[in-house]
């Protein structure tokens, strides 16, 4: 089994893409070994000392440090995400896995749509490229709210990418959107 590792613009985080589904058509993200404990990879990579996020989507994984250094936790990472697949244990066991409820008046209904419309084609696979993910969480007096995830949560560069990047495009597309804010 092959695993590709990426660096990503956060560089406490990497990339690793094992070449197979990971978690088709969902995402999961772990700040913590509680929160892991509904998957099996997951709470693994967070058994590794310096582990402070793990990131699940389609088809990568990003890991998150706090401490040490890639060469250091790369090999065990690379470990554990090997054997994992070749034991065939499931991604995700039976515990279900809470999403934070969205916020808009619903009166904003339309606005709101246009808006995860854009998320989900122009935003996403741009920031997946980056080993991350971003999802709408509300729209309240023109604000946009955002949920980021994987390497873009406390990546450097978030800032940036959210204000130049995604409120300019939202702006643009959109003139009930006055801003946009990370949550």
């Amino acid at each position: 089994m092959f695993i590709e590792t990426v660096s990503t613009p956060n560089p406490n985080t990497l990339k690793f893409i094992p070449g197979c589904d990971v978690l088709p058509g969902s995402t999961r993200e772990y700040k913590n070994s509680k929160e892991a404990e509904e998957s099996p990879l997951a709470a693994k990579i967070f058994l590794i000392d310096g582990v402070s996020g793990v990131f699940l989507s389609d088809d990568f994984i990003t890991v998150t440090k706090s401490a040490y250094e890639w060469p250091q936790l790369k090999p065990i990472i690379l470990g554990e995400i090997m054997d994992h697949f070749l034991s065939n244990k499931p991604i995700i066991v039976g515990v279900s896995h809470e999403k934070q409820e969205e916020f808009f008046d619903p009166k904003d209904s339309d606005t709101v749509d246009k808006i995860k419309d854009l998320i989900q084609t122009r935003v996403r696979p741009a920031v997946a490229h980056d080993g991350g993910d971003i999802t709408f969480q509300g729209f309240k007096s023109g604000t946009v709210y955002l949920n980021l995830q994987g390497a873009c949560a406390g990546c450097p560069s978030s800032t940036m990418t959210l204000k130049n990047g995604i409120e300019n495009l939202l702006k643009h597309y959109i003139p009930e959107v006055m801003e946009v804010e990370a949550v």
